[in-house]
């Protein structure tokens, strides 16, 4: 769906609700590969291999962040502490080293959260930012992941239905053609 993946250097924003699996998708991320990441958790307690970001300010963050795919849980945390002017700048200025050396940042964003303001800025302050949607239609589940940018690439034209299994998000590739 994005053309043999990501850029080296780009920021990611996934957004959706806390049932979306947008964590799973973040973890899968984070776990990925043979480099290094590193999971900075701002918002819950922390899971095995993860840091403890709860209460650090935009340096130590920005300090902590090691390796070449890091997960921030959450920025929609960031927004709600610091305001959405010291998020963005987080986002585009204070982790421009990181980018700059090639990692990918992966930040959560969830919501109905925020307002479409904020998620029009942080939008903006992404290269690639991937929704996670999910409907109940009577007793079954209807879960999409659409990509709606894709910096210096083609906005892939249709959405992929995928489904939350044990190790994370399970992507259905498969087209029907009638």
């Amino acid at each position: 769906m994005l053309n043999g993946g990501v850029p080296s250097g780009t920021r990611i924003i996934i957004s959706g609700s806390p049932l979306s699996g947008l964590e799973l998708l973040a973890q899968q991320f984070w776990q990925a590969g043979e480099e290094g990441g590193t999971y900075l958790m701002l918002d819950a307690v922390p899971e095995e291999g993860m840091t403890d970001a709860r209460g650090m300010d935009a340096a130590a963050l920005a300090g902590a962040m090691q390796g070449e795919r890091i997960v921030v849980d959450s920025l929609s945390t960031l927004i709600t502490a610091w305001g959405i002017d010291a998020a963005t700048r987080f986002v585009l200025e204070d982790t421009r080293g990181i980018i700059d050396r090639g990692a990918n940042i992966v930040y959560l964003l969830y919501t109905n959260h925020h307002t479409p303001l904020e998620e029009a800025r942080m939008m903006r302050a992404a290269d690639v930012f991937i929704v996670l949607r999910h409907e109940i239609h009577g007793n079954e589940v209807e879960r999409t992941l659409a990509v709606e940018k894709l910096k210096g690439g083609e906005v892939p034209q249709r959405v992929i239905p995928y489904h939350i299994i044990a190790k994370g998000l399970e992507l259905s590739t498969t087209s029907r053609v009638v």
